[in-house]
């Protein structure tokens, strides 16, 4: 039987945790994909607002789904040491939140352009040296198909995962960004559902500047649910509105429309006949 564990992307709610765990708690929401507090980045947050998370979450018996890191939002030629520097942080860090995951991306072209062409080698060295380290760390690292990344595209994001082969290397499936991006959700779902574990809630309609409620732009989520739904689903749902705005660094839905996001959500769960938590 399948069962999606509802998270959410806090911070678009607000930037106060305390807020956020308010609005998530009153929502049946109890767990959260940790990409900033305080409009800090969470690989930016010091060792005491780190602690102070941690109390804030055991305080309200909430958990995380995944470390939601900027890792590989980055130029491709840029200089790797300083961001593996990053990214050794954001395994600390699920360390230390007992959270098995660490979300990723795939990298950006050079400010001067090019073609993946010719950096796909690159991109897929920088993504295999993190994955052996996720392994020895026993972590998982998701990889978001996003907006100008070499994995945004069905067929790159596909070509990562043939490349790359891990139980500890896995798809985090985003229907909107691959709207966003042109494509078609449908065919990123098939390209890339076998290596899918995690899921990112948010609608769109290509074209339009913030995203809308799920099942009501063209990501055909109701589709995807009951087919994941029908090959027994386990695992979360994050959900990222970006009713607000939406951008690299995060976005912002409000403590008023997030609820409504969730309770959206959970009517295409039902409909597919799915359980949640």
């Amino acid at each position: 039987m399948s069962l999606y564990t509802i998270s959410a992307f806090a911070d678009e709610i607000g930037p106060d945790p305390e807020h956020q765990i308010a609005i998530l708690g009153r929502s049946g929401v109890h767990r959260i994909e940790f990409r900033s507090i305080h409009s800090t980045n969470v690989l930016d947050l010091s060792d005491l607002q780190i602690k102070e998370f941690q109390s804030l979450l055991k305080k309200h018996s909430f958990g995380l789904s995944a470390i939601g890191s900027p890792i590989g939002k980055v130029r491709i030629d840029s200089p790797f040491e300083p961001h593996l520097k990053r990214f050794e942080r954001a395994i600390e860090l699920a360390k230390q939140f007992e959270t098995p995951n660490i979300r990723i991306f795939s990298y950006y072209l050079p400010e001067a352009g090019g073609d993946w062409v010719r950096w796909r080698p690159e991109v897929m060295a920088r993504l295999e040296t993190k994955v052996r380290l996720a392994e020895k760390a026993g972590l998982v690292l998701l990889h978001e198909n996003e907006h100008n990344i070499y994995g945004d595209s069905p067929e790159r994001v596909e070509d990562i995962f043939l490349q790359i082969s891990s139980p500890h290397f896995k798809a985090a499936y985003d229907a909107a960004n691959f709207v966003f991006c042109g494509y078609c959700p449908m065919e990123g779902w098939n390209r890339t559902k076998a290596h899918t574990v995690h899921l990112h809630i948010k609608d769109w309609i290509h074209g339009e500047k913030h995203g809308c409620l799920a099942g009501r732009g063209q990501g055909q989520w109701q589709q995807v649910i009951d087919q994941a739904t029908q090959t027994g689903y386990k695992g979360f749902a994050t959900l990222e509105p970006h009713f607000r705005g939406g951008g690299p660094t995060g976005g912002y839905t409000g403590p008023d429309l997030f609820p409504l996001a969730i309770e959206a959500f959970r009517t295409i769960l039902a409909r597919a006949g799915a359980a949640w938590n």
